[in-house]
């Protein structure tokens, strides 16, 4: 059963206990992440992330880690444009333990100098990683498509020139000022007490002060009315595409039809892009599509891998598949599966402790509600093959259409360009 409790200063916990397993996924969101961020301080969210798993007051680096791996337990954290996550999943008789460790990360870190300098250089080697895989850096273009001159434009790890102007100073600074308990959301779920973990989540977190939510800046309106195209030319084996269109916000009324048409067109091996691209004709290894969902903007995308001599025949099977079930729709055979494959995917993860744990805590973070398992069929179960349509007509707009290509196309971008259209 989902418990929900609110401390004054602010902190909320989420918990469900489940009395068959043996382990417990814990996790401590920040509502922080890089749309929060600027220019000057762009990748500090992330920076911070790293920086915590160096030392706290009571922690060493080594002893955070061998506290959690040697009692069989993994220990993580992710920073995306909204959230960052810091969470555990270990057997559930050490929760006390593993508790003290994550908070006492998040509340009092040591941002020693020399991990700083340390973790600078390691986070500038990860972004040139990043830079050195087409299939990564290829949406870095498109959202600089996506979002040109915002903040979800930018990468999340930030760029050299900030990374190397963020200092101890601006970290601790940074961790003070956003790392307070009206930003924090606690989830849990495996086998627990739930009364004694909320006792002891009070006990380390109630004396912290009160403090105004995070905001970011809402996305500026674009009013998008021509397509656009980046091509970043590099001697590759294969063509990377990303092609994206603005969508829907995360708790749009749509949001479940924009899932089931995201299912249907690209998000398994029986999906419409699939059998298209690769089964039939062979033009890619690997097509899928994509869906983010953001406070209050979302995107849409299609991405492949592409053999370089047969770049703009697939662009043109994709395009020409969005405009297809623009124009018709769905059928009822293929609304149906992918309620099933939805659902049946949804209630499998939820099996296991921590896909849960993420779950609950995005939620709570996100949009201060919980949806059970029960809610989320309800409501998809009220999806129409309509709402598909209305779904394919919002995204699929001819002059909406972003796409960003690496490979060996310096010569081509003319004619890439004239095949754009959703007609």
């Amino acid at each position: 059963m989902y418990k929900i409790s609110k401390l004054d200063n602010g902190l909320r916990v989420v918990t469900n206990n489940i009395a068959g397993v043996n382990s417990l996924s814990l996790g401590i969101w920040i509502n922080m992440g890089g749309r929060y961020e600027n220019s000057l301080n762009k990748g500090i969210s992330h920076f911070l992330e790293h920086l915590l798993f160096k030392g706290s007051a009571k922690y060493s680096c080594r002893l955070i880690k061998e506290s959690i791996e040697g009692i069989g337990g993994a220990l993580n954290g992710f920073t995306s444009e909204e959230f960052t996550c810091y969470l555990v999943k270990i057997p559930q008789r050490y929760w006390s333990l593993a508790l003290g460790i994550l908070s006492d990360m998040v509340l009092n870190p040591s941002l020693k100098s020399g991990d700083i300098e340390k973790e600078r250089s390691v986070i500038l080697e990860e972004l040139k990683m990043y830079r050195d895989l087409p299939q990564s850096y290829v949406y870095e273009l498109l959202d600089e498509l996506l979002w040109p001159g915002q903040p979800l434009g930018a990468p999340i790890i930030g760029t050299e020139e900030s990374l190397k102007g963020i200092g101890r100073k601006e970290l601790a600074a940074f961790q003070s000022s956003h790392y307070t308990p009206a930003n924090i959301v606690i989830s849990a779920v495996g086998k627990m007490d739930q009364g004694l973990l909320n006792k002891e989540i009070r006990a380390i977190f109630s004396q912290k002060a009160c403090a105004q939510k995070n905001t970011f800046l809402p996305v500026e309106s674009i009013s998008q009315s021509k397509n656009k195209l980046k091509i970043f030319d590099k001697d590759t084996e294969q063509t990377h595409m990303a092609m994206g269109f603005s969508s829907l916000k995360r708790d749009h009324y749509l949001k479940h039809a924009q899932t089931l048409l995201h299912i249907i067109l690209g998000a398994n091996m029986s999906s419409r892009l699939f059998n298209e691209v690769r089964e039939k004709r062979a033009l890619a290894y690997e097509i899928a599509t994509a869906v983010k969902k953001f406070f209050d903007t979302g995107a849409f995308l299609v991405h492949a891998g592409i053999d370089n001599r047969k770049a703009e025949d697939c662009l043109e099977l994709v395009l020409k598949e969005l405009a297809k079930v623009k124009k018709n729709g769905v059928t009822k055979d293929e609304f149906r599966r992918a309620k099933e494959f939805y659902l049946g995917q949804l209630s499998l993860s939820l099996e296991d402790t921590m896909e849960h744990m993420l779950m609950l805590g995005e939620s709570m973070s996100s949009t201060g509600k919980l949806h059970s398992l029960a809610d989320i069929i309800k409501e998809v179960n009220r999806v129409t093959l309509a709402d598909l349509k209305d779904v394919a007509r919002i995204i699929f707009r001819d002059g909406a259409i972003n796409l960003a290509l690496i490979g060996p196309l310096k010569t081509r971008e003319k004619g890439i360009l004239r095949r754009l259209s959703i007609a």
